[in-house]
């Protein structure tokens, strides 16, 4: 299949991210035509005057819209995109110089409707974003489902850095109105559309989070909050593993309690496991500081996600309502 790549892009008030991006876009080795489409989702600090400077460079477009969150604006900008197969990227992603060239190859050895590509930690990166970046990546925190090379079940793009075709856009109908999540529940659809699924190792972007603790806790109590309600829509996608995090913290509780009784050998066992994560973290990042602070990320990533899922769990099975009158801060209105 031909291809011609059209990079959509949402953005809501961050012009200084889209300029990065862009310079990264405008370096690129890739050699065949291809454009990019921005959509400002209703910003208030717009992004048009960055844009414009990108105008010689790039083949690009710039669209203003009411906001309606990242799903519904990638949508709109895929159907604005001049191309047959899209490249969804967030507006805080960096890059590399090879990026397009790397998902050109993986089409053309072996051509897939819908890819994903993994995040990396860039040198510039502060020790936080370095340390969160390694929790959300790592084998040992999250399975590697969000790119790792070795993952648990079957790989489910994310839409930092997610490609699809123009076929199976139309046939899954786009993204929908969740969020977080609604990578995931495009993914889903694309399987029962009869789409398949891959990761390209290779395509990694540099995911630049602008966050503190604070939001990162919030961000991964939604991730755990969503879950659930995407197992309700998607039967069969449910995973023991989608547990671990709340069992996780519920014996670290319990392991603490129990040490104050004498009973050593349950903390212990943790012991071990955070002396794994830290010596991986290290080897990984080549920085005590951040190997450090990658044991607090991941306590904050499990409790996050964990009291999330234990919660929207337990509503969803003893409530009547609908998830979205449970959760309406996970869903963005209809326009």
């Amino acid at each position: 299949m031909s291809t011609f790549l059209s990079i959509v892009v949402p953005v809501y008030n961050r012009p200084d991210e889209i300029r990065e991006l862009l310079e990264s876009l405008s370096v690129q080795t890739f050699q065949k035509d291809f454009e990019v489409v921005i959509v400002e989702d209703g910003s208030s600090d717009s992004s048009e005057d960055v844009v414009k400077t990108f105008q010689d460079n790039l083949a690009i477009s710039y669209y203003y819209k009411a906001n309606s969150g990242p799903g519904d604006s990638r949508n709109f900008g895929m159907q604005k995109a001049k191309g047959n197969y899209y490249i969804i990227l967030d507006s805080d992603c960096i890059l590399p110089k090879q990026y397009l060239t790397e998902v050109d190859k993986e089409l053309e050895r072996e051509f897939v409707h819908c890819f994903g590509g993994p995040d990396a930690a860039d040198a510039s990166f502060t020790t936080v974003q370095k340390a969160i970046n390694y929790v959300m990546t790592s084998f040992f925190t999250t399975g590697g489902i969000r790119g790792g090379k070795k993952s648990v079940g079957k790989f489910q793009p994310r839409s930092f850095n997610m490609g699809i075709s123009k076929e199976a856009f139309e046939k899954a109908g786009g993204f929908g109105r969740i969020h977080p999540g609604e990578d995931p529940d495009l993914t889903f659809r694309i399987w029962k559309a009869g789409f398949d699924t891959r990761l390209f190792p290779h395509a990694y972007v540099y995911h630049k989070r602008r966050i503190d603790w604070n939001k990162f806790y919030i961000q991964v109590n939604k991730f755990g909050m969503v879950r659930p309600i995407l197992n309700l829509w998607h039967p069969g996608t449910a995973r023991p593993t989608y547990w671990f995090p709340t069992f996780f913290m519920l014996g670290l509780c319990v392991s603490l309690v129990l040490a104050l009784m004498g009973i050593l050998l349950p903390l212990v066992l943790y012991g071990f496991y955070f002396l794994l994560l830290f010596v991986d973290a290290l080897l990984k990042n080549a920085n005590l500081k951040v190997a450090i602070l990658a044991l607090f990320a991941a306590l904050t990533q499990f409790a996050g996600y964990g009291i999330g899922f234990f919660k929207s769990t337990i509503l969803l099975t003893f409530s009547k309502k609908e998830p979205e009158e449970l959760f309406p801060k996970l869903f963005f209105k209809k326009k």
